[in-house]
């Protein structure tokens, strides 16, 4: 290891974050930002003993893992001004630091969230038979983070080629890891996971790059994972805005006098002469890359400009007709899952009970026979499987993932919302995220609260996310294929009480599109508007009536234009849905068409506001029922009165 390299890099970082604190004191940046200034042997002797492929996804305290690895200084200053001339045009700002040249896939701000990520990269590496690891970098406060527990479980059960690298600065924030970590020795805990694991002086910068350098042979050689506890402290407080008044003055004196650089040079014998040269010259290059990026700091992206990074465009395809056959809804899904698998061998199936049991709702049925390799069963980790897909996808996997329950969203949620909606965006466009989750929804079933929500609306109000609810076997089949051809992530809304539903589908060559509305245009007194269940409960309820049937089955994006343009058409409109009113589908519907018809008798059937109870008799009253589909439709038309 060439010594002038080491301790260039080691100044490097020093001053450019010394340079930050400074421009914060001034008012010259904008936001927050988390400095590792004492820390910088710790990410330098990861990032130099890792090879080139090896990929790492660092933590909010991320800025000396980019210059380490290499990225451009000046492109670092520019994106924490805001500038579209940063390594994510402005829009990650000091957290989100994604630089896919130098294999980093981006820090978190979420405290222990990118662990998946890192995993999901690992499970990549492995898929595509590489000779490379990931590594997942977290804190001691992450130590705490489910995150971290289901994907150590996950990853030793996987054989993933993932190294754990704990950077302990004793303070997860303002708590002291003493007060909050139940063990002295946290990397301990990963020997329950059967994972190995050593600690390591991480002031040392030679003693941190033999120990990544070890960890890294010993994950390609056992095709296990590894974890490492590299014990540090930030010699700054938690954030800008941090007094440290939680810490010892003394103990900051103590640990002053183990500065990574000064133990560096005085183990090399480097002497002051060198030293001076090298740190002159590091200083030089901070302060120009600086004063570049601040001559350029008004050079941003439009809003506009900004919006193109919300939604990456979708992979084109042709749909066919042909192949018509009958299938309920169940086997509907099953067809689509094997033709895509078929198809594209980049697609993983990962999930819950999905191989020899068939699935939770006999969805996945004997698909694991057909491919072994790409139908995985998961452990019961929806945060730590979640976030592995996404993470997979940012190295070109397209994986499908089926959450049982659509309840259970809500575990995978931080995966969902906080990478998979939003990397494209906050990484200016080097991270797309091909994933599709699917889960069963809804009521009718006798689950109970806990199994039945319909959570459409938690999900609509997210930038950078799609969601389909299909109604019948054949917009299931051709909507789930439409959504993998999607290079963001696509919720997959399949309501539990059509699964038994058969009708007609299409073959293999038959695909819709996200965001266009099904029409069928049959009469002109009434349009009815509604999408899943609900709206094949209309469908059936209304089927001797004049009316035209509007499935909109994309909620995100929604066609607006055919709701207007038909909303405009019709004086009586009927809306369904099996949700509470209040911020649904219904009222943006709603909305739309009152944009356009202001004279519109429009009736809205939904739910009410409560959960689903087990009763049946409470249940079959709070779900929507023909009759009640009828009864609106008939005051809508002004057959009867309200």
């Amino acid at each position: 290891m060439n010594e002038i390299n080491v301790i260039s890099l080691l100044l490097r970082s020093r001053f450019f974050e010394r340079k930050i604190e400074e421009e914060f004191k001034k008012g010259n940046l904008y936001g927050t930002t988390h400095l590792s200034i004492g820390q910088e042997a710790s990410h330098t002797g990861l990032c130099l003993a890792l090879d080139e492929g090896d990929w790492f996804v660092p933590t909010h305290r991320c800025h000396g893992f980019n210059i380490a690895s290499g990225s451009n200084m000046e492109a670092m200053f520019a994106e924490m001004l805001g500038s579209k001339n940063g390594l994510c045009k402005g829009l990650g700002g000091s957290m989100h630091m994604t630089d896919v040249e130098r294999y980093n896939l981006g820090s978190s701000a979420v405290v222990g969230s990118g662990i998946p990520l890192a995993g999901g990269a690992a499970f990549a590496l492995k898929r595509q038979n590489k000779d490379n690891i990931a590594v997942a970098i977290l804190g001691d406060g992450a130590s705490s983070r489910g995150s971290l527990h289901e994907m150590m479980n996950l990853s030793s059960v996987w054989h993933l080629p993932l190294l754990y690298y704990m950077e302990n600065n004793h303070y997860g924030m303002s708590a002291s890891s003493s007060r909050m970590i139940s063990t002295s020795s946290i990397a301990s805990r990963s020997i329950g996971y059967g994972i190995e694991y050593e600690t390591v002086d991480g002031n040392d910068f030679d003693a941190v790059y033999s120990a990544v350098k070890r960890a890294r042979e010993y994950i390609l050689k056992n095709k296990k994972p590894y974890f490492i506890e590299s014990n540090t402290y930030r010699l700054c407080g938690h954030s800008k805005s941090d007094k440290r008044l939680y810490r010892d003055r003394e103990e900051e004196r103590e640990w002053e006098k183990k500065d990574p650089i000064a133990l560096y040079i005085k183990k090399h014998s480097i002497s002051a002469e060198t030293f001076s040269q090298i740190k002159e010259e590091e200083q030089r290059r901070v302060d120009d890359a600086w004063l570049n990026a601040w001559e350029k700091r008004f050079d941003v992206l439009s809003k506009e400009e900004a919006e193109e990074y919300v939604i990456p465009p979708a992979e084109k395809f042709v749909s066919k007709d042909g192949g018509e056959h009958k299938a309920t809804y169940r086997e509907a899904v099953r067809e689509a899952l094997g033709e895509i698998l078929e198809k594209d061998e980049r697609v993983s199936f990962i999930g819950e009970d999905i191989g020899l049991y068939g699935g939770c709702f006999s969805v996945s049925g004997e698909l694991y026979k057909n491919f072994p390799d790409r139908v995985i069963e998961t452990p019961v980790s929806e945060e730590a499987f979640s976030g592995l897909a996404i993470g997979a996808s940012f190295l070109g996997e397209r994986p499908i993932v089926e959450i049982m329950y659509g309840d259970f969203l809500t575990l995978a949620s931080d995966a969902i919302i906080n990478h998979g909606a939003k990397s494209y965006f906050m990484s200016a466009g080097q991270l797309k995220c091909p994933v599709i989750f699917r889960t069963a929804c809804g009521g009718g079933t006798g689950h109970g609260a806990q199994h039945t929500q319909s959570l459409e609306s938690m999900f609509l109000n997210v930038p950078g996310l799609k969601v389909v609810a299909p109604s019948s076997p054949l917009s299931a089949k051709a909507l789930l294929k439409g959504a993998s051809y999607e290079n963001c992530p696509v919720l997959f809304l399949e309501h539990k009480a059509l699964y038994n539903e058969e009708d007609v589908v299409e073959g293999s060559e038959y695909i819709l599109p996200l965001g266009k509305a099904i029409v069928e245009e049959r009469g002109e007194s009434l349009l009815v508007i509604g999408y899943s269940r609900p709206f094949r409960v209309a469908r059936k309820a209304l089927e001797g009536y004049d009316a035209t049937f509007l499935d909109i089955a994309s909620l995100k994006p929604l066609d607006e234009e055919a709701i207007c343009s038909h909303g405009a058409k019709f004086s009586s409109i009927l809306i369904v849905e099996d949700t509470p009113l209040r911020y649904s589908v219904a009222e943006t519907v709603f909305r739309l068409i009152r944009s356009v018809n202001r004279d519109a008798h429009i009736e809205i059937c939904h739910a009410p506001d409560m959960p689903l109870a087990f009763s049946k008799t409470i249940e079959r009253e709070t779900l929507l029922s023909e009759a009640e589909i009828i009864k609106k439709a008939n005051i809508a038309l002004g057959k009867i009165d309200e």
